[in-house]
């Protein structure tokens, strides 16, 4: 039996790995669920799977989820704050931790879980962009396990040699040419660039295959998600950036490949349901039912690729700039990014110039590399600031 602590519980990622937790109560037993605002909808998930803590944002929301809890008799402990998160994620009753935080606000717990050796279920890309080696030294000091859940990393880590991780991964020893990470081009793929600049936040958060919240929306519709899953692919898998290709597939039937030496491609295909990663993950090395089911291969008219275009979706180069710069770039680049989504969706820049305000603030910063994370979260403020003081007010 496991028992696992969903770091953002009332998200899409969260809400996932509470299904399919839910269809082997044999295996799994939920530890501690976490909200930052949804009380009322943690109240729901607390009475359905009574996990033993519940994390919420504040003071006052921990006095409002404990009065819906006592009405229900629950005696589940309920708390609050950045401290909670980390006890959480690295409590000595808990086995796996789901790490589905959006943003830098999930590194913290995340890095609590690696340090404490547990099993990861990484949806938060930020925690490595973000923190980079530091973040991978902690699990590599620990033992612990870590696992990507997003769709594209987890099918690379499916398609990789079982030895992969315990050879040098710099050498050709394994076999591995380079890594595809496949794109669906989001929303605005065959749109007139010219209109940019009039898209709309609704627009954007309206991905063609994928329910996801509204950040990640954006960012699929910048192609920003694919420059950070290709930082996030260079921790997890010891690439360099010349070795991660990123091809557009409208379909989102194929969610990404492993080039061989040998001229072989190998791929996982699967329906676009976040399910399915987390299920492997939760499982490995065994499989078990996701309440998905397989790509009906006699439907599928085509699958098509393209490459990315840079002057449609210029944030992927910014990643690619950023990962080659190293150091504290890549962590300016997600803080940036965060500010500039952020205004967007509220109205106070435009679509296209979401780019241009990251870029400028990519400029400003000098490529030092970052010691400890207290200097790395310095770092990530100090930045936020100056992407803000660029919006117009």
């Amino acid at each position: 039996m496991q028992r696992i602590t969903i770091l953002g519980a009332t998200g899409s990622i969260g809400m996932s790995t509470l299904d399919v937790i839910e269809r082997h109560p044999d295996r799994y037993s939920v530890y501690a669920l976490t909200a930052y605002r949804k009380v009322d909808e943690l109240a729901d998930l607390c009475r359905r799977f009574r996990p033993q803590v519940a994390v919420v944002g504040t003071a006052a929301q921990t006095a409002e989820l404990n009065q819906l809890l006592r009405a229900a008799d629950l005696p589940t402990e309920v708390t609050y704050g950045e401290s909670a998160l980390c006890n959480v994620a690295a409590a000595d009753d808990c086995d796996t931790v789901m790490a589905a935080i959006v943003g830098a606000a999930g590194l913290a717990p995340t890095l609590a879980a690696a340090r404490a050796g547990k099993k990861i279920l990484l949806a938060n890309k930020e925690a490595l962009v973000m923190s980079g080696h530091l973040f991978m030294d902690a699990v590599h000091v620990s033992g612990a396990t870590l696992l990507p859940v997003d769709s594209e990393h987890n099918a690379i880590f499916q398609c990789l040699p079982t030895n992969y991780a315990e050879r040098n991964q710099q050498s050709a020893g394994h076999g591995v040419a380079k890594i595809l990470l496949t794109a669906s081009g989001g929303p605005f793929r065959s749109r007139d660039i010219d209109t940019f600049s009039s898209i709309t936040p609704e627009e954007a958060v309206s991905h063609p295959n994928w329910v996801m919240g509204r950040k990640i929306s954006v960012d699929s519709a910048t192609m920003m998600n694919k420059g950070l899953e290709v930082i996030e692919a260079h921790w997890l898998f010891g690439l360099p950036g010349p070795r991660i290709e990123v091809v557009i597939h409208p379909q989102s039937v194929i969610h990404s490949m492993v080039s061989y030496v040998d001229g072989s491609i190998l791929a996982q295909l699967g329906n676009p349901d976040m399910r399915v990663p987390i299920a492997h993950a939760l499982a490995y090395p065994e499989r078990i039912s996701s309440g998905v089911e397989s790509v009906d291969l006699t439907k599928i008219v085509q699958l098509a690729f393209f490459q990315p275009d840079h002057a449609r979706f210029p944030c992927l180069k910014l990643a690619y700039d950023a990962l080659d710069m190293g150091g504290i770039v890549p962590a300016g680049l997600n803080a940036a990014n965060e500010i500039a989504v952020d205004a967007f969706l509220n109205r106070k820049i435009r679509f296209n110039e979401i780019y241009s305000l990251i870029d400028r603030v990519m400029n400003k910063i000098v490529p030092k590399e970052i010691g400890s994370i207290e200097e790395l979260i310095e770092e990530d403020k100090r930045i936020r600031k100056l992407t803000i003081s660029f919006i117009p007010s």
